[in-house]
This record gives structure tokens, C-alpha cells and sequence, in this order.
């Protein structure tokens, strides 16, 4: 055994400089991500791209091409060289939600990528204005059955991961509610605080801050467990909705024929990343948890979210434009 191990080591020192260097891209890397700068995917991204440009030694530049729900963005990574030196930060909208939404989607998420690391998965926190007078979820599914298609419901967008939250909650709840979709979580927000509009599933990331500063209450998160940073506020399955996981999620990909050695090494390289102490303080502020490991962790991942709200959206005939 020890002789093995003393061959393999001194062949790994014998291979040349240039097929060492297909384990890391050459040049500036490019991170894509599909949302507006100052957002939870942007901030993520950042965080990630800070410490990988050390590991790499090399400028790392997040390039933000908002629209479409990321879709825009996944889009245009899809059609780039597969060199390792564009990567997208893949999002629930742009790899789970998309393919059953838009039928003439522009790429395939099987075919198109190639999936490195899954960076964090975030619960929804499901918000209601400061002033109403439901304080639970049993409280807010009698309010609904009471007033059937006028307890209005916002979200970040049609099609959303918020929207989807919602949708699930409505047929597992057997009620009829008002979606009103914005364009983006700023405005939704500014609308919900305001009372224009009456509750909403929206991203931890987002919410936080105003269920700190009371400006809006949580009833429920959307993960079966709870967040360590909202550890009061029940989870969906503990009220009685069991099984119930509406997440938002971030990951790295790369355009479908990125080398196997140099998506392994990038793979390494994350999870390093992922268990650096500053780093884990940061994700959680995010109420980003449970990234990392393999690769194949990350494309089987995607691949049960996409079956999950393939049936959601079948089920609820929710329809967007493409």
C-alpha cells in the first residue's frame, strides 16, 4: 500500500506545468449574477468571489445582468466557452423554476451546465404588516377561507420563488388568496410596511431587517428546520403543513463542458471556502445555510427541486409570461 501511494505521488510530480494548469482557469474570472447589485444572490456571490480570487490568484469580477428572474442571466452563461472563466451564480429561479415556467426556455439546465458547489439554501420568512390583527398561521388560513380571493398575497415577481411559495401554500392549505406580483422585493416591501398590501413569502435575506425592527411580522419560515437566525419563528411543518420546504438557493455553475478536472478543483476550492470562519458569520447573516459538498450533491439537489415545483406549478396552472 505505502509503495502505491510513493508512485502515485512521485508520478503527480511529473506532470507538466501545462496540464496542471487545466485545473484553474487562465485570466479574470467572471462570476454572472441575474439580480440587481445589493441583493441576497449578489451578496453571496461576493462573499464567495472575495476569497476564491486568493485561492485562484487571479481578479474575480461578479458582472450582474439582472432580468427575467435570472433567467437573463443563465441564459447568456450558457452560451459561453466552457474555460472556467465565466461562471454563474445559479439561483432556484433560473434552474428549478424556469424549466416547467417557460416552455421556450433559451438553454437546458441538464445539458447547458455544469454544476460545481452549492453555495447556501435560504428559507422564505412568510410577513405580514406590523398592524394586522393575525399573529398565526392557523389565524391567517381562517382570515383567508373567510375572504376568499381578497387577502392579498405579493410577490417578488411572477414566477418567483416567492410566487411559487405562495402557490404551494394554497393548495396545501385549501384557500384562495390575491397575488400581486412586483418587480422586485425593494418595492414589495415599501408596499407591504405601508399596508398596501397584506402578507408575503419573502427571502430571509430581505426580510430580516424589518422583522427586526418590527416593522413587519413573521408567522412562519419555509424550511423544515429552523434558521439559526430566526430560532422563534416556527416553521411551516411544525404548524401543521408537514413537509413543507419552499426555499430560495444559491450555487455556482459553469457553461456544459467545463473540464472534470478543473470543476473538481473549483468544487475543492469552494467547499474551502464554505468552512472558512469569517465566512460561515457572514452566510449566516444571510440566513444562508447547508452549502457545500460534492458536485453531484449539488445537480441531484437541482434535480428534486425541479421535480418538486414542476408538480407545484402544475398543479396550481400557474402561468407566466416568457
Amino acid at each position: 500500500m505505502k509503495r502505491r501511494l510513493f508512485v502515485a505521488a512521485a508520478g503527480a510530480s511529473l506532470v507538466s506545468p501545462a496540464l496542471m494548469a487545466q485545473h484553474l482557469p487562465a485570466g479574470p474570472v467572471r462570476i454572472v449574477v441575474g439580480f440587481p447589485p445589493g441583493g441576497g444572490t449578489d451578496a453571496l456571490a461576493r462573499v464567495v468571489a472575495q476569497k476564491l480570487q486568493v485561492l485562484w490568484n487571479t481578479s474575480i469580477v461578479i458582472e450582474n445582468r439582472a432580468g427575467a428572474a435570472g433567467v437573463i442571466a443563465a441564459d447568456h452563461v450558457a452560451k459561453q466557452a466552457s474555460d472556467g472563466n465565466t461562471l454563474l451564480m445559479a439561483h432556484i429561479n433560473s434552474h428549478a423554476l424556469a424549466p416547467s415556467l417557460q416552455p421556450r426556455l433559451g438553454y437546458s439546465v441538464e445539458n447547458d451546465f455544469v454544476p460545481i458547489c452549492l453555495v447556501g439554501v435560504t428559507p422564505n420568512l412568510l410577513i405580514g404588516t406590523a398592524g394586522q390583527s393575525v399573529k398565526t398561521l392557523a389565524e391567517l388560513v381562517a382570515l383567508c377561507k373567510a375572504n376568499p380571493g381578497r387577502i392579498s398575497f405579493a410577490s417578488a415577481g411572477g414566477g418567483s420563488a416567492q410566487h411559487l411559495a405562495l402557490e404551494m401554500f394554497k393548495l396545501r392549505a385549501g384557500i384562495d388568496a390575491l397575488h400581486v406580483p412586483y418587480k422586485g422585493s425593494g418595492p414589495l416591501l415599501v408596499d407591504l410596511i405601508g399596508g398596501q398590501v397584506n402578507f408575503c413569502f419573502e427571502t430571509m435575506t430581505a426580510a430580516t431587517p424589518h422583522v427586526k425592527s418590527g416593522k413587519v411580522v413573521a408567522l412562519a419560515q419555509t424550511r423544515i428546520k429552523r434558521a439559526k437566525g430566526h430560532p422563534s419563528v416556527p416553521t411551516m411543518d411544525e404548524q401543521g403543513f408537514a413537509g413543507f420546504d419552499a426555499t430560495t438557493w444559491y450555487g455556482l455553475a459553469a457553461p456544459g463542458k467545463l473540464l472534470p478536472s478543473m470543476a473538481q478543483r473549483m468544487n475543492e476550492d469552494i467547499n474551502k471556502v464554505l468552512a472558512m470562519p469569517d465566512v460561515i458569520e457572514k452566510l449566516d447573516q444571510y440566513g444562508a445555510e447547508d452549502g457545500g459538498g460534492t458536485a453531484q450533491r449539488f445537480a441531484d439537489f437541482i434535480r428534486a427541486e425541479q421535480q418538486k415545483w414542476s408538480k407545484v406549478i402544475k398543479e396550481a396552472n400557474v402561468r407566466v409570461d416568457a
